[in-house]
């Protein structure tokens, strides 16, 4: 931390500049900045205090040999050990958006059925980490499987750093399995690819005109009751200069989906900038490639063996159920020090 210390007092120096709101768009970047770190460090001063008062605890119940206090002070040890372990993660973040919550889309690959049903899986997948993370999921747009599953969705993961975390899911998860679809219990592979960008701050100034866009009305093919299905509350927006589309049908409201439409659409005209101008070791959609064999970032092998391993980083878990609950935070622990390794 002593390097984050020193980076907070040289942030601290340069706001203290009268020439330092000249420019507005860098200033804010600054103070984003210097506030994510400041955030840490309090973290990290609290989590010190924690271990010092366990100490000391744990000494005065052996004294008095006080089981109930030490069996509570080994539960108090585990939550904090957990909390050391996603603020050693968190520490590995430092990109201007890392802190955003993070727009999410899942696509099945192709073969039917199963790809549809390896995509729900993973959707189960993110939405049991973002609960014990405690963010919020709420589905933007969804297109259901025609047996099972999905064949696509969209979903905000609300809360903070979410977008960092998640920046590790980028690209095509691999199933090998004995499909539950087959009667003769033959071994499927199934593919589905990942996106994540960041939820953009209402304070971007990303500017859309009304000519470069196309926008549709209609009718949502999802969950909500006979209202929505006889109203065209579903809303496409199509961005003509790129080709961008976005959609949103999970509200009633025809102008709700439309704001959300237009969000999805700003955070990704923003994004796709960025990466024009981003000259770094890996780039946004190359990274996805194709929904294919021999493009994955990650294999979940069920069948003969149980293993999920990441590509990139080599890192493998063989609790595979629990991976699938949701424990993912190893594979995103592993693949943010693989990404700073490469920046050096």
């Amino acid at each position: 931390m002593d390097a984050k210390i020193q980076k907070i007092k040289e942030l601290e120096v340069k706001i203290s500049d009268l020439n330092f709101w000249n420019d507005q768009n860098n200033a804010k970047k600054i103070m984003s900045q210097l506030d994510s770190l400041k955030d840490l460090n309090q973290s990290w001063t609290s989590m010190k205090n924690q271990v010092q008062d366990l100490i000391d605890l744990k000494e005065l119940a052996v004294l008095e040999n006080d089981e109930y206090t030490l069996s509570e002070i080994e539960i108090n040890t585990k939550k904090l050990e957990k909390e050391l372990s996603a603020f050693e993660t968190k520490t590995k973040l430092g990109s201007q958006h890392d802190k955003n919550s993070a727009i999410m889309s899942i696509h099945a690959g192709a073969g039917g059925t199963e790809s549809c049903d390896w995509a729900q899986m993973l959707v189960r997948m993110y939405s049991r980490w973002a609960e014990d993370k405690g963010f919020n999921v709420d589905v933007v747009d969804s297109l259901d499987g025609d047996e099972a599953g999905i064949k696509s969705i969209t979903m905000i993961i609300k809360g903070e750093y979410a977008y960092g975390f998640l920046q590790s899911e980028i690209g095509v998860h691999r199933l090998v399995r004995v499909s539950p679809f087959d009667s003769n219990k033959r071994r499927h592979t199934s593919f589905s690819s990942v996106d994540v960008i960041p939820e953009i701050d209402d304070n971007i100034n990303i500017v859309i005109e009304d000519k470069d866009i196309r926008i549709d009305t209609y009718r949502a093919s999802g969950a909500g009751g006979q209202h929505i299905n006889k109203t065209d509350s579903a809303v496409r927006i199509t961005h003509i200069p790129t080709g961008i589309i976005v959609q949103s049908q999970n509200d009633r409201s025809q102008i709700k989906n439309r704001a959300t439409a237009m969000k999805l659409l700003k955070a990704k005209l923003y994004e796709l900038e960025q990466e024009k101008q981003r000259a770094s070791y890996e780039k946004h959609y190359n990274e996805k490639g194709a929904i294919e064999w021999g493009s994955q970032i990650r294999s979940y092998v069920f069948m003969p063996y149980q293993l999920v391993k990441d590509h990139r980083t080599g890192y493998e878990s063989s609790q595979i159920n629990l991976v699938m609950d949701g424990e993912i935070d190893g594979f995103i622990d592993a693949y943010l020090s693989w990404k700073l390794e490469k920046k050096d």
